[in-house]
């Protein structure tokens, strides 16, 4: 059978899709798909996985794609972040038979990504990504799909597009934030960069940011033209998005915690990731129990924490809470599931005065630092957990220790080395001298002698076992024989 391509693949394959579960690291698993389909997501991408790992490590694969599958859990797009044409190409091969259609993240914006060189931090090496999805686009049984980033300036942004889409791309995501659009300074999503590309290409479009309610996935799709809004922070916080409804927390939170349990394994750190987001805003208010959340160890521990905020939740109501004035100028009560909006970052400037400067220096003035007498009050919260566990934890530069520096590299040696090396040194000299090193836990030379030991005694054994063969006394002749052979030898000539 052909592989379906374009509009043709999103007809068929993706069922025309219109509201899609972005890929999300940890967070986009089988379990939060699961929940997701069921209150309005027809496309759901996996969370990203890392295509070199993804290709060397089989416990990999089977926990975050083999393992998953599930006959609910389609359409679905497996999603890869890759930098090397072949490895890339490895992984969509040992993928393509679990999923609908491969996806080439180059949109991650994170520290992780940049040190990884993969992601956003990919979008100008055309001649390296052209080769990347037409190589995909040429070995795969499924169709290959990227998700981009927009560039600051739009006619660029138009040429990547149309680039991966002559390269083989058969469906594009467009986030319309640029590289340096994440954290605090997140801000808006340009749409227009979007319908720009919308217009500019022959395939299908999925159009990802700034989408926080159903009227907002309308709204994007009647100005941009896309075929298809991805939703990801919005999801997280009120995965009946795309029906249109804002539930109260527990109810999801009480509905996905049924969706693990009935598909085993998931990992504690995703659950208990998934409920921080959605009890967010109640977390807010009784902190204990956003304590509690994080101190847990089993799903049935999550759980009780969930039921624990419910309780508290419904008193509130029952005490008609919910008519009083909302909490931070949410638009409902704290215990509906609802957006969150990442507050702006303050601007250092004192409201038009002259002592702008003045007030940018006071504002990013560095603490002092922290004399051996500091109170814990004046310690930051890292420092405060130490000095909770050890109270006799003393954290004035003067009393550190100072350690000497190995010979070679300039890190610390060991303090017994009897090389005076540090243990990466330390190991490679003893390895290359077939020496001994107590301090760092090295035997080398004794490993060595003890193997010559071993042959010698071997050799020792085999030479006694000679001797004692050749040695051996002869088993005695029987007398009747011996009397006949004398008889014969007196026999005269």
């Amino acid at each position: 059978m052909a592989k379906l391509q374009g509009f043709e693949f999103w007809r068929k394959t993706l069922k025309e899709a219109r509201f899609v579960v972005a890929p999300m690291v940890d967070q986009s698993e089988l379990a939060w798909r699961l929940l997701s389909r069921r209150h309005g997501a027809q496309l759901c991408y996996t969370p990203m996985l890392h295509a070199q790992v993804f290709v060397r490590d089989a416990n990999y694969r089977r926990e975050n794609l083999y393992n998953e599958v599930c006959e609910e859990d389609r359409p679905l797009i497996t999603q890869f972040c890759a930098n090397d044409p072949e490895v890339f190409l490895q992984a969509a091969l040992l993928a393509q038979n679990y999923c609908d259609a491969i996806d080439l993240n180059l949109g991650c914006p994170q520290m992780i990504a940049k040190r990884g060189h993969y992601g956003v931090f990919l979008q100008d090496e055309w001649e390296l990504l052209e080769k990347m999805v037409r190589l995909a686009h040429e070995k795969l049984s499924v169709p290959i799909t990227c998700k981009i980033r927009v560039f600051k300036e739009l006619e660029r942004t138009v040429r990547y597009a149309q680039m991966l889409e002559k390269a083989g791309c058969q469906l594009l995501t467009v986030h319309g934030r640029t590289k340096d659009q994440k954290g605090t300074v997140t801000g808006i999503a340009n749409w227009e960069h979007i319908m720009a590309v919308r217009k500019a290409v022959n395939i299908p479009v999925f159009a990802n940011g700034n989408i926080q309610h159903l009227s907002d996935v309308e709204r994007c799709i009647q100005e941009t033209g896309v075929q298809g809004v991805m939703s990801a922070e919005g999801n997280l916080h009120n995965p009946a998005l795309f029906e249109g409804s804002s539930p109260p927390v527990w109810e999801m939170a009480e509905e996905y915690l049924e969706v693990v349990k009935q598909h085993p394994p998931c990992t504690l750190s995703y659950v208990r990731a998934h409920l921080f987001k959605l009890w967010h805003h109640t977390l807010q208010i009784h902190q204990d129990l956003r304590e509690e959340l994080a101190k847990v160890k089993t799903i049935e521990g999550l759980a009780g924490v969930s039921k624990q905020l419910r309780l508290r939740c419904q008193e509130e109501i029952a005490r008609g809470k919910d008519a009083e004035e909302k909490e931070g100028g949410l638009p409902f009560p704290h215990w509906i599931c609802q957006p969150y909006v990442r507050p702006e970052p303050k601007e250092p400037v004192a409201n038009g005065n002259s002592q702008g400067p003045e007030v940018k220096k006071a504002v990013c003035q560095k603490r002092a630092l922290e004399d051996s007498d500091t109170t814990a009050d004046t310690l930051s919260k890292n420092k405060q957990k130490k000095r909770s566990r050890n109270p006799h934890k003393n954290f004035c530069p003067e009393h550190k220790p100072k350690y000497i520096k190995c010979e070679q590299c300039g890190n610390p040696k060991g303090n017994k080395c009897v090389f005076n090396l540090c243990r990466g040194c330390c190991k490679k000299k003893a390895f290359r001298e077939v020496a001994d090193c107590p301090s760092h836990g090295l035997r080398f030379k004794t490993r060595v002698e003890k193997q010559k030991a071993e042959e010698d005694g071997r050799k020792e054994g085999c030479a006694t076992e000679t001797e004692r063969s050749s040695s051996s006394p002869q088993p005695p002749s029987d007398p009747s024989t011996e009397l006949q052979v004398q008889s014969e030898t007196q026999l005269p000539l």
